[in-house]
């Protein structure tokens, strides 16, 4: 069976942000994983985190002006030196909190832009960020989106995500100066955003888990992104074939609770006792 993690960025809203460590750990969730933690001091965050004995699996990087519409910045063209400084600002987290994976967000597709200078800019600041992570023992992760939550979104498939990843991460390997520092690009691979955009999520997993590209799993009930027992996915069908094709890695809880998250989390006990 999976590990799981609790988004708390999603769940947990019923107390403050940094209670919400201990109140995953109480409820049996064996990691935890967050958005954007930087209305927080990361020292603040890190006592809570050793307190709650639960490690902190996943950060986004800033993604530019997220009030004003930014959804990141990686492929947008002129803005090179502040994607850079979102990185280095993400970077100073993930060591401060102990997180090994970081989310890079592509950003929305600019009108009048052709889709394959974006991409080049893309996977150049793709490839620099995973450089500069590298250094820092911690792994950059893309994530396709789907258009109904976030329209416009850069990278949308799944194919399109590990053909960026595969590409990034050659490049960055060849810019490395630091020979120990293995650099890498993997997929953020979300069952809730695949199932919108593609569907088919069985074949793609046995497509694309053995390729070593997917880094990081997350999942919600489709199409409300309530709890994973709610909804047209059959989740209990998936981890199973999670356990089949031996994926080690974690899955992460990113969806919002129908009610309070204790009351819905009788989906967990049921997956951790199947």
């Amino acid at each position: 069976m999976p590990r799981f993690a609790a988004n708390i960025s999603m769940m947990y809203g019923e107390v403050d942000f940094p209670d919400r460590c201990e109140a995953a750990a109480a409820d049996g969730f064996q990691g935890v994983e967050c958005t954007f933690p930087y209305a927080w001091p990361a020292a603040k965050l890190a006592a809570r985190l050793r307190a709650a004995g639960v490690p902190l699996l996943l950060l986004n990087a800033p993604p530019g002006d997220y009030g004003a519409g930014e959804r990141g910045l990686a492929c947008l063209p002129g803005r090179q030196a502040e994607f850079r400084d979102t990185i280095r600002r993400g970077l100073d987290y993930a060591s401060a909190l102990g997180v090994t994976r970081m989310h890079v967000m592509a950003g929305i597709t600019p009108p009048g832009v052709p889709l394959e200078t974006l991409a080049a800019i893309y996977d150049e600041n793709i490839a620099w960020a995973a450089a500069m992570a590298a250094t820092a023992g911690c792994t950059v992760m893309i994530e396709p989106i789907n258009t109904r939550d976030m329209p416009g979104y850069f990278l949308t498939l799944q194919e399109a995500a590990h053909a960026h990843a595969e590409r990034c991460t050659n490049s960055a390997a060849g810019r490395q100066a630091e020979a120990r520092a293995v650099p890498c690009v993997q997929v953020q691979m979300d069952l809730y955003h695949c199932q919108i955009m593609q569907g088919d999520i069985e074949a793609r997993l046995r497509r694309f888990l053995p390729t070593g590209r997917v880094g990081h799993i997350q999942i919600a009930g489709v199409p409300a992104r309530n709890e994973p027992d709610t909804g047209e996915i059959n989740y209990p069908h998936l981890f199973k074939i999670l356990d089949s094709l031996g994926y080690a890695g974690w899955v992460g809880c990113e969806y919002r609770p129908a009610a309070s998250t204790r009351a819905g989390l009788g989906w967990l006990r049921a997956a951790v006792n199947a």
